[in-house]
């Protein structure tokens, strides 16, 4: 009886689908396994379900400006500041979908097919090994259990797929990738970066490394360069896993993708002695149902992720699957960010730009790279842009007539603005737990929440909000001040770690190939995975991770070692 096959039995089980998960699926999907995709929200078709992409500005209730009633809804989702009508429906409810904050945290999230690749930022930078030797270095947290070499060829694997833009530079704390021709710098942020060059001879800007396409690419079409991204983008010009991913594990016929799919807890089969597959609550029925496989990937987001190991209780794991070392549920990391600088500029007033471009000007990493120069640990990078003041600047003028239409006519004066993304250490007191005492609306526990930044990142701060206006003053800007708004753990929504990779079962829950220690037949490659979190955008690292995670899966399927 036990030989017989399980119904609702795969070769492989993905939870979650978006940025690494529709990785996941396309990989396992391609190289041959039978693979059931879960997703706990609605399913989204691509093109067809992107029904604000075509809206003009008149067609949208209230200026695009959400209501009161729709603000109350969305209490936590709005404090990201990018959610509006027409991109609302890629955002929780969060009455519906709540947590416990015993320290302030921003979960912004959004269940449905494609998750948040629909709404990611879509820079795209590697790491170096500036950022996976760093912890070893430094004797913070663990050693990563992988450098650079390992990372590089999947690296590769993953940009030529999703379509990167970008401009090569040289610099050993951002290594070059396979980009296509980039976008343009207008022509205030090139005569910033020429400025630079010539007053710092350790920073540079460059134009940021966006996975939007400048050609078509693969069945995709290019950018159209309107900027409204955040509907979901109907040429596929910008990777999401509904455009990209998803669409080539559907090619082969090897995929069952099943929305409103709740998972719950990893099963694990102490007679076995490993994972045998995942239940899941149907978000419609609320009837609950196993689903079977021998290789499960956890896709489901840092948090996500977080919470199904630690609900995966057994005999063998007592405290949640793969929690041998205590650390499960530690060291939540996300970037800080939220200060910096801008500026005005006298020049360059026979000049504009044309289209809306997607991307921002990018200034990496310059601190702490070839040596320690700062009082501080690791270092921060810009996002930055340069544009002219608009029609709206004429709101508050006190003119009539011709005078007040040649004011709206003509595009105001150069204004420059710059925002820092710094690295966040791993702390094993940030923290997420189960809060079995206050279920959910499913009747789950809640996650709850204790994270902040701490004094390293403290340091870091000033540096990076005074560093901003140094560069601007230098570049020749004239009324340069400098912003620091506040920015708790999860407002730059790279949220990172709880399950980190390291060397050692004894200080870490997963190994090199992001197997977790003692349940080899389960893996994790998103955000929860990270064993630190470097400074650059890490979404591009999800999916080199997840990538080469799948080859080895299917590598070790073949040996007969899963």
């Amino acid at each position: 009886m036990d030989q017989k096959p399980k119904p609702n039995t795969f070769d492989a089980i993905v939870v979650g689908t978006g940025i690494s998960g529709g990785w996941a699926a396309k990989e396992l999907c391609e190289r041959g396994l039978d693979t059931l995709v879960l997703e706990r929200g609605r399913d989204v078709r691509h093109v067809v379900d992107y029904t604000t992409a075509h809206q003009a500005p008149w067609e949208l209730p209230h200026g695009d400006r959400l209501t009161a009633a729709e603000r109350k809804r969305k209490h936590i989702q709005i404090r990201s500041e990018i959610v509006e009508p027409s991109n609302q429906h890629w955002f929780v409810n969060d009455d519906e979908h709540p947590y416990i904050e015993e320290k302030p945290f921003d979960w912004i999230r959004g269940y449905h097919v494609g998750g948040r690749s629909l709404t990611w930022g879509r820079h795209c930078y590697r790491w170096s090994d500036l950022d996976f030797e760093a912890n070893a270095r430094e004797g913070v947290g663990v050693d990563w259990p992988i450098r650079y070499r390992d990372l590089a060829p999947w690296y590769d694997h993953v940009e030529a797929f999703i379509g990167v833009a970008g401009q090569a530079e040289g610099l050993s704390q951002l290594p070059d990738g396979k980009f296509l021709p980039p976008m343009p710098l207008n022509c205030l942020e090139a005569h910033v970066r020429e400025r630079m060059r010539e007053r710092f001879s350790d920073r540079r800007m460059t134009i940021g490394r966006a996975a939007h396409l400048t050609q078509a690419h693969l069945g995709r079409g290019q950018c159209m360069y309107r900027n409204l991204c955040m509907r979901g983008c109907p040429f596929g010009a910008y990777f999401s896993s509904n455009a990209a991913t998803l669409p080539a594990a559907v090619v082969t016929k090897k995929m069952t993708l099943r929305p409103h799919s709740v998972v719950t807890e990893v099963l694990y089969d102490d007679r076995a002695g490993k994972a045998v597959g995942v239940r899941v609550v149907d978000a419609e029925t609320k009837k609950t149902e196993d689903f079977f496989a021998r290789v499960i990937f956890l896709n489901a987001s840092t948090l996500g992720t977080s919470f199904i190991l630690l609900n995966s209780v057994s005999r063998r794991f007592p405290n949640g699957l793969g929690n041998d070392s205590g650390e499960l549920g530690h060291n939540l990391m996300d970037h800080q960010f939220m200060t910096g600088a801008f500026g005005n500029f006298g020049g360059f007033a026979d000049r504009y730009y044309s289209g809306r471009r997607p991307t921002s000007a990018y200034i990496p990493r310059f601190r702490n790279v070839k040596s320690k120069t700062s009082r501080y640990l690791r270092g921060f990078g810009y996002q930055a842009g340069a544009s002219r003041e608009d029609w709206t600047r004429a709101i508050a003028e006190v003119s009539v007539g011709a005078a007040l239409k040649q004011a709206l006519a003509e595009p105001g004066p150069w204004r420059m603005g710059m925002t820092a993304f710094g690295e966040c250490l791993p702390h094993h007191d940030n923290r997420v737990k189960l809060d079995r005492e206050r279920p959910d609306p499913f009747g789950l526990p809640q996650l709850s929440i204790a994270a902040e930044h701490r004094e390293n990142e403290r340091a870091m701060r000033g540096d990076m909000r005074d560093s901003a206006a140094e560069i601007l003053e230098a570049a020749g800007f004239t009324n340069v001040e400098t912003f620091d708004l506040p920015s708790p753990l999860g407002s730059c929504i790279h949220e990172m770690g709880t399950a980190r990779m390291g060397r050692d079962p004894k200080t870490s829950v997963l190994n090199a190939n992001n197997q977790v220690h003692g349940a080899p037949n389960v893996f994790v490659t998103d955000g929860a995975c990270m064993t630190s979190s470097a400074c650059q955008n890490p979404s591009l690292t999800y999916m080199a991770l997840t990538a080469r995670a799948a080859a080895f899966a299917v590598s070790e399927l073949d040996k007969g070692h899963l």
